[in-house]
């Protein structure tokens, strides 16, 4: 009974289907008398890498089915080679599970002059990624209505395949949310209200519409975009259907003026599909450009997988120490960073007192609205000053960026903190996001 839920379940725009896979497993660690902090930290990425890992075994048997042993073998390489996929693979994403099931559905799906495929598989897979993350429709769009196309027992397909599988899945996930909510909550609606209709998503920022194009597409695929490109042109005519959903999800999401990489992560395995089949046309250069990608998608791999912007997750072990201490219950935590920069209560596995700068969007139409960590940072003296007006109301721990640090350093020094630790965040600090992420504490409190 303790914890921080975000905005978005208030408002009821993020389902529990997919968080209750992870409860489950912290649920079993606790009734085997294992939730350790370390295993609650850790086991949710093994599950995420193991359906990783049987995605990428997935894809490849799908391209041995569709080509040969040979062609197979060069995608699967391109896949394991990527870095993008090295980096989001693993993470607790709701785009990383959207791209997986989008993988196993693509495995059943029916390829015209191909005879694989079972409608009902791939239709409930792509159900399961709706109702996990509503934007999962966009690639599948045209691969539905291209099999609805090439079906000739049409009304089957509607009448026995799609719309039993829609009223399972939707249906489950509406009696999930309905017990975790306490009331009925169709979270896929809210989520179109709010991305769409509204455009709320503006306010995490925007990008000009040709952002994909110009940089999105090209920088998660990296060293892979001449293949692709050159995939493209050489693969038959049977696989534009894979370039056509490819294009229309990228233009789709242009549409929308809040980017980010992260959202296109599941056009990817569609695209490893044609630099695959370009990596295996090039017979004579085949070993030379295998180990090009090889070493230049690696070190991106490394570097953004183990070193870029690690400080978020590193300082939460210094702040885990004050769970083992005898003080805890007068222990505070003040985060002060750009609001959900560390991963909070799911690191920390006790009752400390934590807070952070909030930044929910205005949902009431106020055109004046300015969230907390915008105000914070317009005069993050004066806020301090105001905000912990008597000593009884100060923190006993202060966490932030070191490019805060000259800022506010009449603060600290007038209420008597000092620092405890430094640690490395990034090479490249921008903004509000400085290199080092300082731990200061306030000596008064540990000296009595």
């Amino acid at each position: 009974n303790y914890g921080y839920l975000t905005w978005e379940w208030a408002s009821g725009l993020r389902g529990y289907s997919y968080p209750l896979i992870f409860a489950s497993i912290y649920r079993a660690l606790q009734l085997l008398g294992k939730d350790d902090v370390q295993l609650l930290i850790w086991v949710p990425r093994l599950a995420q890498a193991v359906l990783a890992a049987f995605a990428d075994v997935k894809l490849y048997s799908l391209v041995r089915h569709l080509e040969n042993a040979e062609t197979a073998k060069c995608v699967y390489f391109c896949q394991l080679c990527s870095w993008f996929t090295w980096y989001s693979c693993t993470r607790t994403l709701t785009n990383t599970m959207e791209t997986l099931l989008t993988i196993f559905a693509l495995s059943c799906y029916p390829i015209k002059g191909s005879k694989m495929g079972s409608s009902c598989k791939y239709l409930a897979l792509i159900a399961l990624a709706i109702v996990i993350r509503p934007t999962a429709v966009i690639p599948w769009i045209p691969l539905v209505f291209s099999h609805f196309l090439q079906e000739q027992r049409k009304a089957v397909l509607i009448l026995h395949n799609c719309i039993p599988v829609g009223l399972v899945t939707v249906g489950t996930s509406l009696i999930i949310d309905r017990v975790f909510f306490g009331e009925w909550v169709l979270v896929q609606l809210n989520f179109l209200k709010f991305n769409v209709l509204q455009n709320l998503g503006t306010f995490y920022g925007s990008h000009p519409w040709h952002w994909y194009f110009t940089q999105g597409l090209p920088v998660i695929l990296g060293t892979h975009l001449p293949f692709f490109i050159h995939g493209c042109v050489l693969a038959p005519k049977r696989y534009r259907i894979f370039l056509m959903a490819v294009i229309w999800t990228v233009l789709v999401y242009s549409t929308l003026s809040h980017k980010e990489f992260r959202f296109i992560y599941p056009v990817l395995p569609f695209c490893m599909f044609f630099c695959g089949y370009s990596l295996k046309h090039l017979k004579a250069w085949k070993k030379s450009a295998a180990s090009f990608l090889l070493l230049s998608n690696l070190l991106p791999a490394l570097y953004t997988g183990l070193i870029h912007q690690r400080g978020t997750l590193d300082v939460m072990s210094h702040i885990r120490q004050l769970c083992n201490n005898s003080y805890q219950s007068q222990a505070f935590v003040f985060i002060m960073m750009p609001c959900h920069s560390t991963p909070f209560y799911s690191h920390v596995h006790c009752p400390l007192k934590m807070r952070f700068l909030q930044c929910p969007p205005d949902l009431t139409g106020n055109e004046s609205y300015i969230d907390e960590a915008d105000v914070f940072y317009s005069n993050p003296l004066g806020w301090l000053n105001k905000e912990f007006y008597n000593d009884t109301l100060l923190p006993s721990h202060l966490i932030f960026f070191s490019v805060l640090e000259e800022e506010i350093s009449s603060f600290l020094a007038l209420r008597g903190y000092e620092k405890t630790a430094t640690v490395f965040h990034t090479h490249v600090p921008q903004g509000r996001v400085g290199s080092h992420i300082y731990v200061y504490r306030k000596k008064t409190e540990l000296n009595h």
